[in-house]
């Protein structure tokens, strides 16, 4: 073979390996470049669930002891702290407990029985003072929703302990399901039976 024939063959190869190394290097680039642009736009919420964001909680808190409840209804005389000083022991639940007493009894047919029920009522909530205003607030609504909660419960049920314990989460649930209803959150924890007479 030639000199002539073998600086022919070799030319093209080495043209061919540079092409190869400038596509390889062109593609890196590129890819660099647009990993980048990617990595911005997700950073900035445009692409890649940016809109998606955590929505925040505006419902009532949980107060803990010792924390100042920025929504506590005011006392008789118009100030936060005249109702006297709050005091909290050591042990069990972690949070407050704020209580609201409804203004009037209940007074209901039993379920399939001539037997009237007439309870006072009062719940509880470890949450904010809203709460505690929403209750006020609708009042009216939550009555009726126990109402009807107290003229569905048969006779027998309210017999036992057991029986009164579904009673009373069963008041709370419907009270929680009215305030959702009117004000998106319900927070209410439980129902206490203050009197209980059934005749």
């Amino acid at each position: 073979m030639s000199k002539a024939e073998a600086a022919t063959e070799e030319k093209p190869a080495k043209k061919g390996k540079s092409m190869v190394m400038i596509i390889a290097i062109v593609a890196v680039l590129m890819l660099a470049v647009g990993g980048g642009a990617a990595f911005a736009m997700v950073k900035m919420g445009i692409i890649g669930g940016g809109g998606a964001k955590a929505k925040e909680d505006l419902g009532p808190k949980l107060v803990r002891k010792g924390e100042v409840d920025p929504y506590a209804p005011k006392a008789e005389g118009g100030k936060e702290g005249d109702a006297g000083a709050e005091v909290e022991g050591e042990g069990g639940s972690p949070y407050k407990t704020s209580y609201y007493n409804f203004s009037e009894d209940f007074t209901s047919n039993l379920k399939g029985s001539a037997q009237l029920i007439q309870v006072s009522l009062a719940c509880s909530t470890h949450r904010d003072g809203r709460v505690l205003m929403w209750l006020k607030k609708h009042e009216l609504a939550v009555r009726s929703s126990m109402l009807s909660v107290l003229a569905d419960t048969p006779a027998d049920d309210i017999e036992t302990i057991e029986g009164k314990d579904k009673l009373t989460k069963r008041l709370t649930a419907a009270i929680n399901q009215v305030l959702v209803k009117e004000e998106g959150f319900g927070g209410v924890d439980d129902v206490y039976f203050k009197t209980f007479l059934v005749q």
